[in-house]
């Protein structure tokens, strides 16, 4: 089994040396040198890391679901039954999850009316006027199917529908453009992965904490002001599809984000940290803004974090 392990990292990485107990590759990583052997893999432990940029993590299928291609991980899984996984540690986490649930559903205000169209009418020219100062573009309005009410309940506020991985539309957000309240959101769970639909779980996740926040960061799971718990459907969804994780809340959310990462590392799981102090929130920042923020992310390590909290418990007394 080991030799077809090593067959399957192969065939991403290239070719590779034994050093040791541990097998070396080029390193992936775009900011890395791609002409050294320096990603250091051990199958025993599976565990991985760069010598050159310091590129590490626990589970090598991880490793091979980010940088290989579906076959490849087809057949790492054929070959560990998924091994990396404590199976006890997922009975625990899906014991008290009914098998049969009705899924939540919802229907769109009757006044919605779409934005979506190139010619819109001349009274919903100060609702799209409202997203274009907040940086959004037509290409943004027409990917999250954004809308609003001219009257009713929602009037005068912007509505962002969330859609199921069935298509059905599950919760919306419902933005005032002008004053008043500024959310007024359905009374329904927030339990649910908003936008599950269009969400790429093959892809990096931003987590952020609200749905304009998401708009700016693109491939992005928003909290809707929740607090992840372990047995949540946002944290299932993010155990079950291990993508490679970004935080992006704002600051005055420390201990919100503190226990989505004890959870983050609890299961392993490849989490980096975006600085967002200095803004207001990623809502209020430009996509480009954004993008450097994120390429100078930082990745939580389980030793580091440990140390962080000790400082900052010793610091406290």
């Amino acid at each position: 089994m080991l030799a077809e392990k090593q067959d399957i990292l192969r065939r991403v990485f290239g070719n590779s040396r034994r050093v040791g107990e541990e097998y070396l590759f080029q390193c992936p990583t775009p900011d890395c040198d791609p002409h050294k052997l320096k990603l250091s893999v051990n199958f025993e432990k599976n565990a991985f890391k760069c010598w050159i940029c310091d590129y590490r993590g626990k589970s090598i299928r991880r490793l091979i679901k980010r940088f290989g291609d579906i076959q490849h991980l087809v057949k790492w899984d054929e070959l560990t039954n998924f091994e990396e996984y404590s199976a006890s540690s997922l009975d625990d986490l899906f014991k008290d999850i009914p098998v049969f649930e009705i899924p939540q559903r919802i229907k769109l205000p009757d006044e919605f009316q779409t934005l979506t169209s190139k010619k819109i009418p001349l009274f919903a020219k100060p609702a799209m006027a409202y997203l274009r100062r907040r940086g959004l573009t037509y290409e943004d309005v027409l990917q999250w199917k954004i809308g609003f009410c001219n009257t009713g309940r929602y009037h005068d506020r912007i509505i962002i529908p969330s859609f199921d991985m069935e298509g059905y539309c599950n919760y919306f957000v419902a933005r005032t453009f002008t004053n008043g309240e500024k959310y007024m959101n359905p009374p329904l769970s927030k339990d649910l992965v908003f936008n599950e639909l269009f969400l790429d779980w093959n892809k990096d996740v931003v987590v952020v904490e609200g749905v304009f926040d998401a708009l700016v960061a693109g491939n992005a799971l928003p909290l809707l002001g929740s607090t992840v718990r372990e047995e949540s459907k946002v944290f299932q969804s993010i155990l079950i599809n291990d993508p490679v994780l970004y935080l992006a809340l704002d600051n005055n959310a420390q201990s919100k984000r503190e226990r989505l990462i004890d959870l983050c590392l609890k299961y392993e799981l490849e989490v980096y940290n975006i600085d967002t102090s200095g803004i207001e929130d990623v809502g209020s920042i430009t996509k480009d803004e954004f993008n450097v923020l994120k390429k100078n992310a930082t990745p939580i390590l389980t030793e580091d974090y440990l140390e962080y909290k000790i400082n900052r418990a010793l610091g406290g007394i």
